[in-house]
């Protein structure tokens, strides 16, 4: 069994469905929300993966401004120096990115919003977890912020028109995922009512942005569910070959 370390980052993100499919694919979660005061472990010793999720934090704040990110940034860099089987999505991604030698700023096309489509790039026909997804899955997006230079060494995996750094693995096993492949329709809900700027950059309206993520959601399922099943597989195989 497959013992991952999920750091959730802001209430509103829980693991959801991504924690159920990890979950049903063998790996046993250590949750920690930190929004609830949960501490953070110093190390990952013990722990055969990472998982860190998203919020509406900014990776660009400061100590002061979200202290709950620091170690969030703390586990990424040792994850990375470990080489360790790592999953960050949104926010957790741009924390990523910047621990790695990355930088992140203000989206200079505003805001990516809605069920939207990324596109895979030539790499990850190569790549163990991304290579079965189709040339173009569903994903989510709620996200102000970009990932302007990914982290040093970094393979892009996937791209949108609007942000080309979309999905990338640094090492051999840690990956970023801008968008989003945990949700459930109404976490979806949840994110149009509260960012009102986001949904106001839209070509869509809050009602429609909802009624597109619900039809999305099963094919975010059909292509993502396999993934974390391959991420657990990865997480597995590593601790097995490390023992």
């Amino acid at each position: 069994m497959a013992r991952l370390l999920v750091v959730v980052l802001h209430e509103t993100d829980p693991p959801a469905r991504l924690g159920e499919w990890l979950r049903g694919a063998g790996a046993e979660l250590d949750a920690r929300h930190v929004g609830r005061g949960d501490e953070l472990p110093a190390t990952l010793e013990g722990y055969d993966g990472l998982v860190v999720l998203g919020g509406p934090q900014s990776a660009m704040d400061d100590e002061e401004t979200s202290p709950e990110l620091t170690g969030a940034r703390a586990l990424l860099a040792q994850a990375l120096q470990a080489d360790l089987p790592t999953l960050a999505i949104c926010l957790g991604a741009q924390l990523l990115a910047q621990v790695g030698g990355g930088t992140v700023r203000e989206g200079v096309e505003g805001p990516e919003v809605g069920a939207l489509l990324v596109a895979k790039r030539d790499a990850a026909d190569s790549d163990p977890l991304f290579a079965p997804l189709p040339l173009s899955p569903d994903v989510l997006q709620f996200h102000h912020d970009e990932i302007s230079q990914l982290p040093t060494g970094a393979t892009l995996l996937a791209s949108s028109p609007v942000y080309a750094h979309q999905a990338f693995r640094v090492g051999r096993h840690v990956y970023g995922l801008q968008f989003h492949i945990e949700t459930a329709p109404e976490i979806i809900h949840e994110w149009a009512e509260r960012d009102t700027v986001g949904v106001a950059a839209s070509p869509w309206d809050r009602e429609t942005i909802c009624r597109m993520s619900d039809a999305a959601h099963p094919h975010v399922e059909e292509a993502w569910r396999p993934f974390a099943e391959r991420f657990t597989e990865l997480a597995r195989t590593r601790a097995q070959q490390a023992a």
